[in-house]
């Protein structure tokens, strides 16, 4: 009950001020917003209208505008390319030892220095062989007595003034004696250790007033020109190598130098592990800079040269579709102007060397092909030539460090 009456004052009391308000004035503030809302619309209006026609027309302008694309062109060449074969292998050399000592002795001289180029039958070490010596000297003075007895005695044998007994023992004496003293020339020759061949000798093992056991390494003599680099081919390359076949040689210690040599001898098996097949090649090392063990890279030039075509690498691009060029073609526009615009071509590519790749099929030698923007291109496009700069082609391209 106390709420509708409460209800009924408000209700009188609104009534009230209507009835005491103008009419003139809620005419008024009425109109006043019907301008306002006009107002309002015509301005959305205006704003939505010019940002309608600002698209149509930036979309109609970059209909009708030309996207023209700078680009480099190349044509395909006939390259002279020479198939080879690649592997990696270990340097040898050719004569290559320890030298040791085969008898027992203390060193009483090393005649080298360390990394020395010595010639065969340099002395290299000598053992202490005074004892040695004095035996030979005896030897060689028994041989000596027992040569002249033989001497003699052959005279007298044919005059029948000895028996022929005598004569045996005589002629016995003096081979016997002759068998000691090369024995011992040789126990002494043994107590010097020379060269067997020309070669450069290594960091000595022994020192003076060392005594060293039969079989004890003095220093390594490594034949260093030419020296020898065994490597590894599968088997299905066995039949396009042969001896005489040309190689050349890399090696990261020495970047940028090429050393060449020949295939000498190809293993007459199969690796069953493997199934390779070790090949040596010798390689010229005047000035001796390659030392066995090092690893290095052979190249072997296999079968005849061809002449194939080939481009940049940078001309192919490369999908899952098949690898694509951009033939140029050249046209009028309407106003007769020249015009180029690119063509796509499916091309066939072979194999890649440096920065070049064979194309085996798809162009000729005639066609201008893109070899740089050709990424930014779609077939039909039209671009404009611009060759003042070369693109690398080259078919030994090798990494710089800057």
């Amino acid at each position: 009950m106390n709420l509708q009456n409460e209800n009924s004052r408000w209700q009188r009391a609104s009534d009230a001020a209507q009835r005491a308000m103008p009419g003139s004035v809620g005419r008024f503030l009425t109109k006043r917003m019907i301008i306002m809302l006009a107002i309002t619309l015509g301005l959305l209006v205006l704003v939505f209208g010019y940002l309608i026609g600002m698209r149509m027309f930036v979309a109609n302008y970059m209909a009708n505008m030309k996207q023209v694309t700078t680009v480099a062109t190349t044509h395909a060449h006939p390259t002279v390319w020479q198939s080879q074969l690649k592997a990696v292998g270990t340097l040898h050399s050719i004569d290559g030892a320890d030298l040791s000592s085969e008898l027992a002795g203390t060193v009483t001289r090393v005649n080298f220095q360390p990394g020395q180029d010595v010639k065969k039958g340099t002395l290299l070490v000598q053992l202490r062989d005074d004892s040695d010596r004095a035996t030979l000297a005896a030897n060689r003075a028994s041989a000596d007595q027992a040569l002249r007895t033989y001497k003699r005695y052959s005279e007298l044998i044919k005059t029948n003034a000895i028996s022929q007994t005598q004569y045996d023992s005589a002629l016995a004496s003096m081979l016997s004696t002759k068998a000691n003293v090369e024995a011992q020339a040789a126990t002494v020759d043994k107590k010097a250790i020379r060269a067997p061949y020309d070669g450069r000798v290594g960091i000595r093992m022994v020192d003076v007033g060392q005594f060293v056991a039969a079989g004890t390494a003095v220093v390594t003599l490594q034949r260093l020109d030419p020296i020898y680099v065994d490597f590894s081919i599968a088997q299905q390359q066995v039949p396009s190598v042969r001896p005489g076949d040309k190689v050349l040689l890399t090696n990261d210690t020495f970047p940028g130098k090429t050393f060449s040599g020949k295939i000498v001898a190809l293993d007459p098996k199969v690796d069953t592990a493997t199934r390779t097949v070790r090949v040596r090649a010798e390689i010229a090392n005047p000035e001796k800079l390659l030392l066995p063990g090092m690893f290095a890279s052979v190249i072997i030039d296999t079968g005849a040269p061809q002449k194939p075509l080939t481009l940049p690498q940078t001309a192919i691009t490369y999908n899952t579709y098949g690898n694509i060029v951009y033939v140029v073609q050249k046209a009028k526009d309407k106003k007769g102007n020249d015009t180029f615009t690119v063509q796509q071509r499916f091309v066939t590519t072979g194999e890649t060397r440096g920065d070049q790749v064979v194309v085996l099929d798809g162009i000729t030698s005639r066609d201008e092909i893109v070899s740089a923007g050709a990424n930014k291109l779609k077939n039909g496009a039209e671009v404009t030539v611009n060759n003042l700069v070369k693109l690398p082609n080259n078919p030994n391209a090798r990494p710089t460090e800057e």
